[in-house]
């Protein structure tokens, strides 16, 4: 006969498929058992064709009618329910009465006739589970069972009691564990329809070696190699064993003795690093777990474990004090990306690849994330620069050294492995659909929850998923990162000279750039980004330093910026950042130039005002990044008036220009909004200009200006009735009575406020008739101002002629008046401000 399994394979495969049809046996045994009772209960029911048992494949089970045991030819002999009460009852009784003969009797006897009734007592309570399963009380024969099995550990006890006395009590524990593990066991398999002794078994089997281990005295070395013998026995037996009674306390017992015992070799690295027993210790824990993993594919927890106590292994060896701790920070993720890198083998299955390649991606981002702080440490140190511009002399904090560069550079080559991984067809552990012994080929009642090698390929070929759940845009983002970091963090710790150095760094900043233009995962052009954003702040503080090399690394930075911005490809998000630095840099190399070329701060203000222009001169030519360029530019500008603020005529130049360039701006209809914005720096700069030469007379500058905008805002309101009155009127308005209203309160004579009130007054008016909101509304404020300007020293003589408890009265009959009319007043409210939102 061919087989396309080796013999040993095939023949353990064929000893579980018996094993599954004997479950199905003692299955339809007790199903046909409950349909005898249940056709011989007052009232039954029949079952007809659509009820009754069912198989496992959804049919209705019938009997054939030819058998004799499909129909019954006589009731049972007593019905279950008395059998029940009658085997409680006498449960209960035996009970009261072995109590009562220990209280009373037990004392009389002798250590020969106390182990003999306790001999009687335990053996007729492990036969009567036999007789109770034969019967069909299943649940009785678990409860007589329990107490059976206590009964054996009592008979243990007095046996050491008894009979050993002297003997070592942890020693003699180990084996008596031992020895009612396999009793235990032994009872299980000859009751098959027990699922309590195969479970205590199990219990019982995870004692002797621990307890023999403290019986000897053993270290914490010693004892976790009990407990990693102890996981190895329990995950043969889970994988050997068909009952589900056994595999599943087995698998427990594996996972929790399997991980105590890992957890006690990486403490005792820690506390004696570099010492072989504990790295012995974690290898043999790896070898187990990837051992189960390759006989069990759903084991992925246990190729996980494997490989990171391979990592702890490798980490256990480096000997105290060695070099710094990044250093053996990096030989851990070293062993993390060996893992990630060897379980690119096709021949092995895929549970054991995958394991090993989570356990060093897990080990290599625990690296990255331990040292990524350290370089956003080494980036914020170097705010320190700026405060000695050009000084030679700025301070440069020492970096960790090279132990965390080549931390993160391995950490980064897991991540460029980590996609690459790619599950292959069925390993070693199983056959697949063509082996006969699959899922597919068992029989319709095969327990394949339970069976060994349930995980099987799919008929289709290799699965071709990848075997790690990291996507591949995420690693590859996170090895971009750490590449970048850890360049960077050779660059600053190499001690390169000054301009080596910053020629370097920036280098690294102008390729993640690149790669941020030219990705083609959003993930990794972010990545990329923020990387490139943190290189070029790195490097712009770091070249504060010189003045060569501020304005060498502002105008490579800027170019670089603009260079993206034009031809920075379709992500638009990225192209607007690359617009910010260019206009940010060049504005930044302006102020520069300035302050080397020995240029007052004020007019340097008038050079970086330059900028704004050259973006509102190319307007719709910046295509997307038009929105940023102009925020930023707005930026520059407000940077310039920072740096005017020193010089008054110069600042009222630069506010002007501003002015200008705004209203140059508001003529394309689609930055309609600038125009306040023009008016508002104007009018600021005419004041500035005014402050500066000492004019107290400010109408004569403000109402030919005010004249101007009001013609222009005329102009506009014909060619576009629609057209607010804010926009068309507001600056004009505003430029005639809001300086005039701020003279009126310094001014001691009459002549100013009574011709600022006949004008507000006009003003007033003919915004009322002709529905104006802008002309009403500044025409009213200014009014009341001067009114209120008027009546203010007339208002503070009454005020201290009344006696002081007056305002205080008048206030309260003012709420007392409002709070009764308060819906009256709110609806007139409404009502006005209704109104005067139908004003233009």
């Amino acid at each position: 006969m061919d087989t396309p399994l080796p013999p040993a394979r095939e023949l353990a495969l064929i000893d579980a498929e018996l094993a599954r049809l004997d479950a199905r046996r003692l299955h339809l045994l007790a199903r046909r058992d409950w349909l005898l009772r249940l056709l011989w209960q007052p009232g039954g029911v029949q079952p007809g064709p659509g009820a009754g048992a069912f198989g496992p494949a959804g049919a209705p089970f019938a009997p054939p009618a030819s058998s004799g045991a499909s129909t019954p030819s006589a009731p049972p002999e007593s019905k279950p329910s008395a059998q029940n009460v009658l085997l409680v009852l006498g449960a209960v009784l035996l009970a009261v009465a072995a109590l009562a003969f220990t209280l009373f009797s037990w004392g009389s006897l002798g250590i020969g006739g106390r182990s003999a009734v306790l001999g009687l007592v335990t053996a007729a309570a492990l036969a009567a589970p036999a007789v109770l399963l034969r019967r069909g009380l299943r649940s009785t024969a678990e409860a007589v069972t329990a107490v059976a099995l206590a009964l054996t550990v009592l008979d243990a006890y007095a046996l050491h009691a008894a009979g050993l006395p002297g003997s070592d009590g942890p020693a003699y524990a180990a084996w008596a564990a031992a020895v009612l593990a396999a009793l235990w066991a032994g009872y299980g398999a000859a009751l098959r329809g027990l699922r309590s002794a195969p479970l205590a078994a199990v219990g019982a089997a995870q004692l002797p070696l621990p307890l023999a281990a403290a019986a000897a005295g053993a270290d914490l070395t010693g004892t976790g190699w009990a407990l990693l013998a102890t996981a190895a026995l329990d995950a043969v037996a889970a994988v050997a064993v068909v009952r589900r009674a056994v595999r599943v306390p087995a698998w427990v017992g594996s996972g929790v003795l399997g991980g105590s015992a890992l957890a006690a070799g990486l403490a005792g690295s820690l506390a004696e690093p570099g010492a072989a027993g504990p790295a012995l210790l974690l290898a043999a824990g790896a070898l187990l777990g990837v051992a189960v993993a390759w006989r069990e594919p759903r084991a992925v927890a246990a190729s996980v474990a494997g490989g990171l106590a391979a990592v702890s292994a490798v980490g256990a060896l480096v000997p105290a004090g060695w070099a710094d701790v990044w250093w053996a920070v990096a030989v851990r993720v070293a062993a993390g990306v060996a893992l990630v890198a060897a379980v690119r083998v096709d021949a092995l299955p895929a549970a054991v690849r995958r394991g090993p390649a989570l356990a060093g991606a897990g080990v290599a981002a625990l690296g990255a994330l331990a040292g990524l702080p350290v370089v956003a440490w080494l980036l914020a140190a170097r705010l320190a620069v700026p405060a000695e511009v050009w000084s030679g002399s700025a301070p440069r904090p020492e970096g960790p050294g090279a132990g965390l560069a080549v931390t993160l550079l391995l950490a980064a080559g897991a991540f460029v492995l980590l996609p690459r991984l790619r599950a292959g067809g069925p390993g070693p552990s199983g056959a697949g659909p063509r082996g006969g012994y699959g899922p597919a080929a068992a029989g319709p009642g095969a327990d394949t929850a339970t069976a060994p090698g349930a995980a099987q390929a799919p008929a289709g070929g290799p699965s071709r998923r990848s075997a790690v759940g990291l996507p591949g845009p995420a690693a590859r983002a996170g090895a971009v990162v750490c590449a970048w970091a850890g360049l960077f963090v050779a660059a600053a710790g190499a001690g390169l000279p000054g301009a080596v150095g910053l020629g370097v760094e920036l280098a690294l900043a102008l390729a993640a750039g690149a790669v941020a233009l030219r990705a083609a995962e959003p993930a990794v052009a972010w990545a990329a980004g923020w990387c490139a954003g943190a290189g070029a702040f790195g490097v712009s503080l770091a070249a504060l330093d010189g003045r060569a090399a501020t304005l060498a690394v502002f105008g490579v930075l800027g170019a670089a910026g603009a260079l993206g911005a034009a031809y920075g490809g379709a992500r638009a998000a990225v192209r607007g950042v690359c617009a910010v630095a260019a206009v940010g840099y060049a504005a930044a190399t302006v102020v520069a130039l300035g302050a080397l070329g020995g240029v007052a701060p004020a007019w340097t203000g008038v050079a970086v005002v330059a900028l704004p222009s050259a973006v509102v001169a190319f307007g719709p030519a910046l295509g997307t990044v038009r929105v940023p360029a102009e925020v930023s530019a707005a930026g520059a500008g407000v940077l310039g008036v920072v740096l005017a603020t020193g010089d008054l005529p110069v600042l009222a130049l630069v506010l002007a220009l501003g002015g200008a360039l705004c209203a140059a701006g508001a003529l394309r209809a689609d930055r309609r909004g600038l125009g306040p914005a023009a008016g508002v720096l104007g009018v600021a700069a005419v004041w500035v200009r005014l402050a500066a030469s000492g004019v107290a007379v400010p109408e004569a500058y403000a109402l030919p200006a005010s004249a101007a905008a009001l013609a222009v805002g005329l102009v506009r309101r014909r060619r576009d009735p629609e057209a607010s009155s804010w926009a068309a009127y507001g600056p004009g308005l505003g430029v005639a009575l809001l300086p005039s209203l701020a003279a009126v309160w310094g001014d001691p004579y009459w002549p100013r406020p009574l011709l600022l009130g006949l004008g507000a007054l006009a003003v007033t008016l003919a915004g009322a008739h002709r529905r104006l909101r802008a002309p009403l509304l500044l025409g009213g404020v200014t009014l009341a101002g001067v009114a209120v300007h008027e009546l203010a020293p007339y208002v503070v003589q009454v005020a201290g002629l009344l006696p002081r408890w007056v305002p205080p009265a008048l206030a309260g009959v003012l709420l007392l008046a409002v709070g009764a009319t308060y819906e009256r007043r709110l609806r007139e409210a409404r009502r006005l401000r209704e109104a005067f939102g139908r004003l233009r």
